[in-house]
């Protein structure tokens, strides 16, 4: 009943009240718990991120699985902060905040690395091909989301000269042209989508001037290439870890299913 009455009151925070000023509103749920209401609409084999992600040296992507995520974003701040006090008490009956980020752009297009993000994303055409679930299929309309929060240490990471920063991600800094020579070690290549299959990602610049990272943002119709792309980034499989990570160490980890509009108009 309690997971029920959770679905219930987020997906009427579709009304009016949280959608004014340009507010869009993302809805996703803990896979397993979506499934416990919702098992006609919810797609085979997808899980909990039950376990932390474990590479050499016992290096981990730690899990810290919650219940639900909304994620609201908008063109200005106030309306963003607007809306999502008004959701928070809107919840208050069912739930509880776990956790809090703020986010914004960094440049246009970049990350905090100072590197263009989302460079092998699809198109916007493209994209519902490789994101949503196809029709026919449990949970048809709907995506999985990888969600985790990544610190930086920018000291480290700023005292690498450029040639240098472009080894660790496999990219040239100015134009994101991937190198001829990339490393193996590589971000790019150890998250290489033509190896794992595409996704469509973002990374959201969080934080102070002082203790800032990312937010990472991944969006698949197919769980196991989310999976495949962290347990490559630990080197569970082969012993090579991607360099990227010894300049930004994962803090959460978290999947959540994000189900289509016909099936949250259900409730």
């Amino acid at each position: 009943m309690e997971a029920t009455e959770l679905v219930k009151a987020i997906t009427s925070l579709r009304e009016p009240r949280t959608t004014m000023g340009g507010v869009n509103l993302v809805a996703g749920f803990r896979p397993e718990l979506w499934r416990k209401v919702a098992a006609d609409a919810s797609p085979r084999g997808v899980e909990d991120f039950n376990h932390d992600v474990v590479g050499p040296g016992d290096y981990r992507m730690p899990t810290t699985q919650h219940d639900a995520v909304l994620w609201i974003s908008g063109s200005a701040y106030d309306v963003v902060f607007d809306v999502a006090r008004q959701a928070i008490a809107a919840l208050d009956t069912v739930a509880q905040v776990a956790e809090e980020t703020s986010s914004w752009p960094y440049h246009h297009d970049r990350d905090l690395t100072g590197f263009i993000d989302g460079t092998e994303n699809p198109s916007l055409i493209d994209a519902p091909d490789i994101a949503l679930i196809p029709e026919g299929s449990p949970g048809a309309g709907g995506s999985i989301l990888l969600l985790q929060k990544w610190t930086h240490d920018a000291v480290a990471w700023e005292s690498q000269p450029i040639p240098e920063q472009e080894k660790v991600i496999g990219r040239t800094k100015p134009d994101s042209v991937e190198l001829d020579d990339r490393p193996a070690d590589s971000h790019a290549a150890r998250t290489d989508q033509d190896q794992f299959g595409k996704i469509f990602r973002r990374n959201m610049p969080y934080g102070t001037v002082t203790d800032h990272g990312t937010m990472f943002v991944g969006f698949s119709a197919d769980q196991r290439r989310l999976v495949a792309m962290l347990e490559n980034m630990a080197g569970k499989t082969d012993g090579v870890r991607d360099r990227l990570t010894f300049f930004a160490r994962a803090l959460t980890g978290s999947y959540y299913f994000v189900p289509s509009l016909q099936d949250l108009r259900r409730w």
